[in-house]
């Protein structure tokens, strides 16, 4: 059967029992901004909330694992594995996070889901040192596998 676009309010999850399982990866970045300071106290475990980086991890493991939840039209798939990546220098806290599957469809949103809980859990983690923190610039940075195959962000994008 298929489904008109035609009228308001059309959406659908997209139909993949016709694809293959393959292996897939994508990586997402983006970063908190903050000050020198805060990033002073998160390096030396000095927040009043406790080991902001450690929370920040979970936090992004978790929402892998919970993406569907909260993407409504993102199908629920089997994760392979999660690598989190957190680092705090200068004014940020850089935030990577790699998620591989093999299943049926990619793990962008997935990606992108963990960085951004990481990012909210660095401020909600600091909003008493730092009310002005903000996430910024998550993207997705690489995918492979799939139908469409592999895609790379382009320097200076």
């Amino acid at each position: 059967m298929r489904w008109s676009n035609a009228y308001y309010g059309f959406m659908r999850m997209v139909d993949v029992t016709g694809k293959d399982r393959t292996v897939r990866v994508a990586t997402a970045d983006g970063y908190v901004q903050t000050t020198t300071a805060v990033v002073d106290l998160i390096t030396g475990n000095d927040t009043p909330k406790g080991d902001v980086l450690a929370a920040a991890r979970l936090a992004a493991i978790m929402a892998v694992k919970r993406t569907p939840d909260l993407i409504p039209l993102c199908h629920p798939i089997s994760i392979g594995g999660v690598d989190v990546d957190i680092t705090a220098s200068g004014n940020r806290v850089n935030l990577r996070v790699l998620v591989k599957t093999t299943d049926r469809t990619g793990v962008e949103m997935e990606a992108l889901t963990a960085v951004c809980a990481a990012g909210l859990t660095v401020i909600d983690m600091i909003k008493g040192v730092d009310p002005d923190a903000s996430v910024a610039q998550v993207r997705v940075l690489t995918k492979t596998g799939g139908k469409t195959g592999d895609w790379s962000r382009s320097e200076g994008r």
